[in-house]
């Protein structure tokens, strides 16, 4: 039985695949900036909470080149867009 679960697993979807079925199919909620993170070398990072359905989720997301010319409308406390996946809200990522 472990051979035939084995064999019949999806390929794991690439990050860039990912993001483009969350920005085209994806649902939209709103959500809040918690933090941002900036280590040195490394790309900003933004903390950042949700709720769906009455339940709270929170994730955080390395900011692309276009989200980084826009630094100051990810700081701490700013509502931001968040897109979903209906059938996993832990999925999700800032738009």
């Amino acid at each position: 039985m472990a051979l035939f679960d084995f064999l019949k697993r999806k390929p794991k979807a690439s990050a860039d695949s990912w993001r483009t079925h969350l920005l085209r199919s994806g649902r939209i909620t709103e959500g809040v900036v918690l933090d941002i993170v900036d280590a040195e070398g490394d790309l900003p990072k933004i903390v950042y909470s949700y709720c769906i359905n009455g339940a709270d989720y929170e994730s955080a997301q390395e900011l692309d080149a276009e989200q980084r010319l826009r630094l100051n409308y990810y700081a701490p406390g700013q509502r931001i867009t968040v897109r979903y996946e209906p059938n996993r809200p832990g999925n999700s990522l800032v738009v």
